[in-house]
């Protein structure tokens, strides 16, 4: 197509090219941040592996080593659970900015068409920058990191502990034997293992709601920005 003929088609953009060069710094810059913030996620997912992997170490040891340390770094997990979940947070922040910026004025930029400065996204990009807050609950950050990352780290956790208490000293027989080998000082062993029953049943529904919610919100369109 000649030069002149691509010109033609290609129409002119109500933004300035000097604000269009700003706002593809504030982009770069919003990517930045959020793979920043990424890599803060990435760390705290590396220190659940890791400690479970200790604990894992510790437990299996030997055939006479207590199954302790898997109850104790269950709890360790849910700790780090909770921090990464204030971390998404943040990284939700700017990553719907760079998200929104990606499909409401790059994307049709690339299409060739025009794209409207005083727009739904220019006011929605506006108002996040004027008035910045969370776009997600600490539950639903919770939950959508324990769909994707923790539930495997958990799952491991009571595999790993009802392994040990299953094959260690020798190959259980009974379920009175089970119950002793869980018994923590004066706790008896079968609140040992209920509680832990309870545990991660918690987990499995603290997911399918936190599911549920993420769905309703979108649904009902709640969120201040798409794609949150």
């Amino acid at each position: 197509m000649p030069e002149d003929d691509t010109e033609k088609d290609w129409p002119k953009q109500d933004i300035e090219s000097g604000t269009l060069g700003a706002l593809a710094h504030l982009y770069r810059a919003e990517v930045f941040r959020s793979t920043h913030w990424r890599t803060r996620l990435d760390n705290t997912t590396n220190w659940a592996v890791v400690t479970t992997g200790i604990a894992l170490s510790a437990t299996f040891s030997n055939k006479d080593a207590s199954p302790l340390p898997m109850v104790l770094v269950g709890l360790l997990v849910t700790v780090f659970l909770i921090f990464e979940a204030r971390r998404y947070r943040y990284y939700n922040l700017f990553r719907a900015r760079a998200r929104l910026l990606e499909s409401d004025l790059y994307a049709p930029l690339l299409r060739g068409k025009k794209v409207p400065w005083n727009d739904d996204w220019s006011r929605m990009l506006s108002d996040d920058y004027e008035m910045p807050h969370y776009h997600i609950s600490l539950i639903r950050a919770a939950g959508r990191r324990l769909r994707s990352n923790y539930s495997w780290i958990l799952a491991i956790q009571a595999v790993a502990y009802y392994g040990k208490i299953a094959i260690h000293p020798v190959p259980l027989t009974d379920l009175a034997e089970a119950f002793s080998r869980a018994a923590i000082g004066p706790i008896p062993g079968w609140i040992v293992m209920l509680a832990g029953v309870f545990f991660h049943t918690s987990w499995v529904v603290f997911a399918l709601v936190t599911l549920r919610l993420d769905k309703i919100y979108r649904e009902e369109g709640h969120s201040p920005m798409p794609h949150v």
